[in-house]
């Protein structure tokens, strides 16, 4: 009977109803063959009788006998499967470590490949096959193979945790909707499931935008680092030449003042030594004329003195010595002409990288408009926002918080709170007026006292040439020049705020080591009219890229 089983394929000894292998199998007047339990619990639903698998009507209901010879097979048949998938699943490879192992196997316990919430039991593919093809089982859960199934239960129930208390934010059982959860907002697992399961989907897209947000910021903080060693290496260049050029030029100016004061040594020495030739020549004659005399006194020949007493008595011709003087040279203010010179050298650098830096601030030009729900009712904005001047006439205008209400400032409608920015306004004409950049929660109503502690970083004219720095203390300014158009830039992380005079290419002022916290704004005041002499609009003009 074993050889004969083996002939047979393992759908001949499945039943068709619950596609297992024949239980107690009995054969229908049609011949076809099923479980006994399963064709009569199929005939207690289908009235009259038929043949699940040929559709054949019976009149009455045929008495079924267990068919033993199939009984047998099927019986050999489920062994011999039992032996084989025992068989199988020795042969496979264990479950790994972090791997659930199957509960079933006896032997090498083998990967468990889903896990059943009713039998709270993993499976390996052998051992789960009965779920796959038993009616009854079939209708069990099934799941990817978890560890610690029996978490999965009501502790206080022991029942299976198939429902969702959202109440209590808790999974529950049946009978804990009952009892402790009475009237609770309870849902089923899978329902919530799918909720969170769609939140955690939300919540991904918003970690990943996250990651994404930094991946970009990391790029740009990268980017600035790559700018910043660009601009520190041209910088570190630039200072090289420049400081290469002060350094030949101040060692030119002392070789040019040792020359010049040892060309004036050397005259004086050569005149010095011209008077001593001369001197010594006639020393010489002098002292040939004495020995002479000498000789001519000693003679005791009468005719021979009275004969040379005319030419010897007389001193022979010299140079009258009297004023002549070999005074030291005058070096008075030749250090200074030298100090001076190079000092003009140095002015001329200066300006150059002036020029330089003026042109490199101006790339961080930016367009500022005046804000008029910020302007003191007796300004008057322009219609295009960047002109303002100061009227008789004050306007009925809101006192909202941003409005000024007793000094005549107003500010830019743009703000600022990183990086660089640059803007220019004309003041040409004028002989009043004040600019800046102060941070939002500055003081705008009453008098104001403008400070870096109050929030304010800015600078003025008062009465036509008095330019004052708004410091801690006020800094007073000596400028070269009038300037008639100012220029303002701001260095928000490095803290500093600069003024240029834009046609003079003059550093005004800076304030330097500023704190920034918060937005800053562009501040413009264009001062009191002073009887019309300062009647000139303050103008935000276009800034000129010049190369």
């Amino acid at each position: 009977m074993s050889a004969a089983s083996c002939l047979l394929t393992e759908d001949q000894f499945l039943c068709s109803i619950c596609l297992d292998v024949f239980t107690h199998p009995v054969a229908t007047p049609c011949g076809h063959n099923f479980c006994k339990a399963c064709i009569t619990d199929h005939w207690d639903v289908n009235v009259p009788p038929n043949c699940p698998n040929c559709k054949k009507v019976f009149s009455t209901r045929p008495e079924l006998q267990v068919n033993t010879f199939i009984s047998e097979m099927a019986a050999q048949f489920r062994l011999s499967a039992q032996q084989k998938a025992s068989s199988s699943s020795s042969e496979q490879q264990a479950a790994q470590p972090g791997e659930v192992p199957c509960d079933v196997c006896t032997g090498t316990k083998v990967k468990a490949l889903k896990s059943c919430l009713v039998c709270l039991v993993s499976y390996c593919e052998a051992h789960l096959k009965p779920h796959l093809t038993t009616s009854g089982l079939k209708r069990h859960q099934l799941m990817d193979p978890v560890k610690n199934l029996e978490g999965r239960m009501c502790t206080k129930h022991d029942k299976l945790l198939e429902l969702f208390c959202k109440t209590d934010q808790m999974c529950v059982c049946m009978f804990c909707t009952v009892l402790d959860h009475k009237n609770h907002d309870v849902v089923p697992l899978r329902e919530e499931y799918e909720g969170k399961k769609a939140e955690l989907g939300k919540t991904e897209a918003e970690v990943q935008q996250m990651i994404q947000k930094r991946r970009l910021k990391i790029q740009e903080i990268k980017h600035s680092v790559k700018l910043s060693e660009e601009q520190a290496d041209r910088e570190v260049l630039e200072g090289v030449l420049v400081f290469s050029a002060l350094k030949e030029s101040v060692e030119r100016s002392q070789v040019e003042l040792m020359d010049t004061i040892k060309e004036k040594q050397r005259k004086t020495q050569k005149e010095a030594e011209g008077f001593i030739k001369e001197l010594e020549q006639e020393i010489s004659e002098l002292k040939k004329r004495s020995t002479e005399v000498e000789q001519l006194s000693r003679s005791e020949d009468h005719l021979h003195l009275l004969q040379s007493f005319r030419t010897l008595n007389t001193a022979p011709p010299t140079k009258d010595w009297t004023g002549v003087r070999v005074s030291p040279p005058s070096y008075e203010g030749t250090v200074v002409r030298a100090v001076n010179q190079l000092e003009m050298k140095l002015s001329n650098q200066m300006k150059k990288l002036l020029e330089k830096k003026l042109k490199r601030v101006q790339q961080s030009a930016v367009d500022v408009t005046l804000d008029p729900d910020t302007a003191h009712p007796k300004l008057i904005l322009s219609g295009d926002g960047k002109q303002v001047k100061l009227g008789d006439v004050w306007k009925n205008l809101p006192d909202n918080p941003e409005r000024f209400n007793l000094c005549a400032v107003v500010l830019g409608k743009q703000s600022f709170s990183s990086g660089r920015f640059y803007y220019e306004v004309q003041v040409k004409e004028k002989t009043d007026w004040d600019l800046g950049v102060v941070r939002r929660s500055i003081n705008r109503k009453g008098s104001i006292t403008a400070s870096p502690q109050n929030g304010h970083w800015t600078i003025h004219l008062r009465n036509e040439n008095e330019y004052l720095a708004c410091d801690g203390p006020s800094v007073r300014l000596s400028l070269g020049s009038r300037p008639e158009k100012v220029g303002v830039f701001v260095d928000y992380e490095e803290g500093l705020v600069s003024f240029y005079d834009v046609d003079a290419a003059a550093l005004i002022y800076s304030f330097t080591g500023c704190c920034f916290t918060e937005k800053l704004y562009p501040y413009f005041s264009p001062g009191l009219n002073d009887k019309g002499k300062n009647s000139a609009p303050l103008i935000i003009s276009a800034v000129n890229h010049t190369e």
